[in-house]
């Protein structure tokens, strides 16, 4: 008898071959003659609304007429049968800079509203302000309630001299030289209608002229060399001529 091999037969390990994914070659994207010049794809500015628009057509903003200043904004709260009422009282003041300046209050139960509210009501209290050589013609002062508010020209340099809400209304007016002072209350709405008063109360004429150091020098220099002009002489006035009655 034959021993049979009972050893099983090992089939022979085959690998898969696994076939490579053809390459695909993607064509370059076409760079446009203005992008390689300038650097910038006009085709994604032409997507966009069209190069120069800006992003969605927006148009510029326009310059506001008037610049813009809160003075002050106070809670006012009202005590109802419902409860606690809670309001914003706006203080504004508004003004371009060249001679004209508002001022408004504003009621309302938002601030921002209350700030519209405001710069309504300045502008239908817009004043003109007299300016000469970016200073006052004279000097003014006025009272308003218990606040007093003095004003005096300054000579070109000086600056605004004040402070708080006074120096807000004559920035905004386009004062650029001018002295100020405040007597007794200090309360922000009533020194900002005192000035406002003083700025109405302002005449429109230049100011007088004040003989300056050098004035005085060339008039002395032309004393002296006799070339001073001579004053115009007064006349004397007539003599009346009275008759004398004689008596009978």
């Amino acid at each position: 008898m034959t021993e049979e091999n009972t050893t099983p037969k090992t089939e022979a390990t085959t690998t898969p071959v696994v076939k490579a994914a053809p390459k695909v070659t993607a064509d370059a994207p076409k760079v446009s003659a203005d992008k390689r010049t300038t650097g910038k794809d006009t085709n994604h500015a032409n997507r966009r609304g069209g190069a120069g628009k800006g992003r969605r057509g927006r148009k510029p903003r326009e310059p506001k007429e008037f610049e813009e200043s809160i003075i002050q904004i106070d809670r006012v709260t009202r005590v109802t049968k419902g409860g606690r009422q809670l309001r914003f009282r706006v203080s504004v003041v508004i003004g371009d800079q060249k001679g004209r300046v508002g001022y408004g209050i504003g009621k309302s139960s938002e601030v921002m509203s209350g700030v519209q509210k405001a710069i309504a009501e300045a502008k239908r209290n817009i004043i003109t302000v007299p300016i000469f050589e970016d200073t006052i013609p004279h000097a003014v002062n006025y009272k308003f309630k218990a606040s007093k508010v003095f004003l005096l020209p300054a000579p070109e340099g000086k600056g605004v001299i004040a402070g708080g809400a006074v120096r807000k209304v004559l920035e905004l007016a386009g004062i650029k030289n001018v002295l100020s002072k405040m007597h007794c209350s200090r309360n922000k709405l009533n020194s900002v209608y005192a000035t406002m008063e003083c700025l109405k109360s302002l005449q429109n004429r230049p100011p007088y002229k004040v003989k300056t150091e050098e004035a005085v020098e060339e008039n002395k220099a032309e004393e002296v060399k006799g070339e001073k002009p001579e004053a115009p002489k007064k006349e004397a006035p007539a003599k009346k001529v009275t008759s004398k009655k004689k008596d009978a």
